[in-house]
């Protein structure tokens, strides 16, 4: 009972995205583990097989369209404790930089449309070059690597000198380890496993272009953040609240001799700050709001 209270907590919690996309993963990777022991014990592991074609994203068009949900599906669900150990590690680890950094919308944003953008690369992939020709009609694919390294490279492109310690090897930089994860899916996408490193690209591609289009003042998970408050707003028990303003509030202006802003980037004086700050204690020193300053004064107009 404990476990499923932390559980109901953790969805509970606001600002708590990556704890629970890691969550969603395993819940659904441990009902597929009790399930695929039911299912084979009682009715054969046909049934468990039949069950993975309701999850699964299969790359025959004609199949996906009796199944559009698993263009979604497919990058929650997971086979094998090392594959699941892996993408979840990755997560967690690159997504702490990108919520710490962007916050919890844009790191469930790129987790989102990294998916997509992979299942996509990986049926148009298997329908339209002839070297896959021979097994787009029986190929699936799961798992959420094409979503952790949206997320891989959109860290690697916000910070590509932060510095991780790897054990055995030290400090690297992550943009060499994004460097390092996009080169092995290029190698593997003649493979055993072509679609999935197919789908890793995809991903690899929407997590550089994210931080690019950011950094330019466009928020490429603006469509998928509307969606979510609209579902969010429909299905929500609060009663509306009516908000009213009167005629002579200023959101920024000068208020008891101070100057008060609300919206917008922060002023030169702020930067200057956070900059004295970086090299009397370096970056590290910053807080997370600071840092979002830091970011925020960085984009284009």
């Amino acid at each position: 009972m404990s476990i499923l209270q932390d559980i109901k907590d953790a969805f509970r919690q606001p600002n708590n995205t990556l704890k629970q996309l890691i969550l969603i993963n395993v819940i659904v990777f441990v009902v597929l583990i009790v399930l695929r022991l039911l299912l084979t014990f009682t009715i054969g592991p046909g049934a468990y097989n039949y069950l993975m074609s309701f999850v699964a994203l299969h790359s025959d068009m004609a199949t996906f369209i009796t199944r559009p949900w698993t263009l979604i599906s497919y990058f929650f669900t997971h086979q094998g404790f090392l594959h699941i150990i892996f993408n979840m590690l990755n997560l967690y680890w690159f997504g702490q930089l990108i919520r710490e950094y962007l916050g919890d919308k844009k790191l469930l944003s790129l987790y989102v449309i990294g998916g997509i953008a992979g299942g996509v690369l990986y049926m148009l992939s298997y329908n339209f070059i002839p070297y896959f020709e021979d097994r787009a009609a029986s190929s699936v694919m799961i798992g959420a690597s094409a979503s952790v390294l949206a997320i891989v490279v959109a860290a690697a492109t916000l910070l590509p000198n932060y510095t991780f310690n790897l054990i055995l090897i030290g400090p690297v930089r992550i943009k060499y380890i994004a460097l390092f994860l996009v080169l092995l899916s290029i190698s593997g996408a003649v493979g055993d496993n072509a679609g999935g490193n197919i789908a890793h690209l995809g991903g690899a591609l929407i997590g550089w272009l994210f931080i690019k289009q950011l950094q330019r003042g466009s928020d490429m998970g603006r469509p998928l953040h509307a969606m979510f408050d609209f579902f969010g707003r429909l299905f929500s028990r609060r009663p509306e609240m009516k908000v009213t303003h009167r005629k002579n509030t200023t959101f920024a202006g000068r208020s008891n001799g101070s100057t008060t802003t609300v919206t917008g980037k922060p002023s030169q004086k702020e930067i200057d700050l956070i900059l004295d700050k970086i090299s009397s204690s370096g970056y590290e020193s910053l807080s997370k709001e600071e840092k979002q300053k830091l970011f925020q004064a960085s984009q284009k107009e």
